[in-house]
């Protein structure tokens, strides 16, 4: 097994450029979303058997006014009525009763405020810098503007279709009876621990639980199942809390060196709770600052897993906005049940 550790970066040589250029060179601004050539995104769809039929999975969390996230990240949303007259108790947005013209027009739509980092996202590189530099010795300073950033935004990273992986890490634990790592929720379903510390055996225990045959490559997305979205409705206030279970440092560099597009969990903050937020965060920086992998947070694997795949086509969007640091377009898979495992 390859040796990697804990130790943290040094952030002095970090701002000095000891990183520098990334991986793609300089002034790369997609990173590990390279990786996802056309041949790559074809091998993906080839893994499918063309003659059995294909299910779709929608992999993202429902957002509602009350999605429990950090203070200052919300979501709103407000129905608005034109021709037609709502009723006595509608509190939204009535634009006009009557109908349009003689075949009797009406409409709905909503007007919405939202912050993309809330409830299923992808971050962008720059959602998380060390001393003031982001992926490829970007400069916050210099790419910040008022409406958003002049480089590394959403509108640089174009759609991704690609192999994904599911490290059922939690199934592994149930089917292992490691008692001692799981929580049971009083609905009768299991989560991790607070804190569980995800490691390098641990991915590799649930590769093998999944069977997944072929190793974790370049252009692939990892996402781990820990359970901790079960909190999202059964106990919200503890969902909002920073007590996750999760891979830390010597994980994150186990999968870096591999090349995946992108690293996600199914809890609302990726990576082990550590002490404090400061360390807690080092995964995030150590992904997307050295490596140019983004990170995927509250993405819902529990679908796949149900249906006993492991090994599948990850599809997304981000919203193509302008200088957008994350986007929570809804990931979706492409599965065949019957291929499972």
């Amino acid at each position: 097994m390859e040796d990697f550790d804990d130790t943290p970066f040094d952030p002095v040589a970090v701002a000095a450029g000891c990183w520098l250029p990334s991986p793609y060179g300089p002034g790369d601004q997609r990173g590990s979303w390279n990786e996802v050539t056309p041949e790559k995104t074809a091998a993906a769809l080839a893994a499918l058997d063309s003659a059995q039929p294909v299910r779709s999975y929608d992999l993202s969390e429902t957002l509602h006014a009350d999605f429990p996230s950090m203070s200052g990240r919300h979501y709103e949303q407000v129905l608005s009525i034109r021709g037609c007259a709502p009723a006595e108790e509608f509190e939204g947005a009535s634009l006009s009763a009557e109908p349009l013209g003689p075949y009797q027009v009406c409409s709905l739509e909503e007007r919405i405020s939202t912050t993309y980092n809330i409830g299923t996202k992808i971050n962008g590189l720059h959602h998380v810098g060390i001393a003031g530099k982001v992926y490829n010795g970007f400069d916050i300073r210099e790419i910040a503007r008022t409406w958003g950033t002049t480089h590394l935004g959403n509108e640089t990273q174009g759609p991704l279709v690609t192999r994904g992986v599911v490290l059922d890490v939690l199934g592994e634990k149930v089917a292992a009876g490691d008692e001692a790592n799981l929580e049971w929720l009083p609905h009768g379903r299991a989560m991790l621990r607070e804190k569980y510390r995800i490691s390098v055996e641990d991915i590799e225990a649930a590769l093998a639980f999944g069977g997944v045959r072929d190793p974790i490559g370049p252009g692939d997305v990892v996402l781990f199942r820990t359970g901790w979205r079960e909190l999202l409705h059964n106990a919200p206030d503890r969902y909002r809390t920073s007590l996750q279970a999760g891979p830390f440092l010597r994980e994150c560099r186990y999968l870096a060196v591999r090349r995946p597009a992108l690293v996600g969990s199914d809890s609302r903050v990726f990576g082990a709770a550590r002490q404090d937020m400061a360390h807690s965060m080092l995964p995030h920086q150590e992904l997307a600052v050295r490596y140019g992998i983004r990170v995927g947070e509250a993405i819902n694997s529990d679908p796949l897993v149900e249906d006993g795949i492991f090994d599948f086509v990850f599809c997304w969007a981000p919203q193509n906005a302008r200088g957008a640091v994350s986007g929570n377009t809804p990931p979706i898979a492409l599965g065949q049940p019957s291929r499972g495992r």
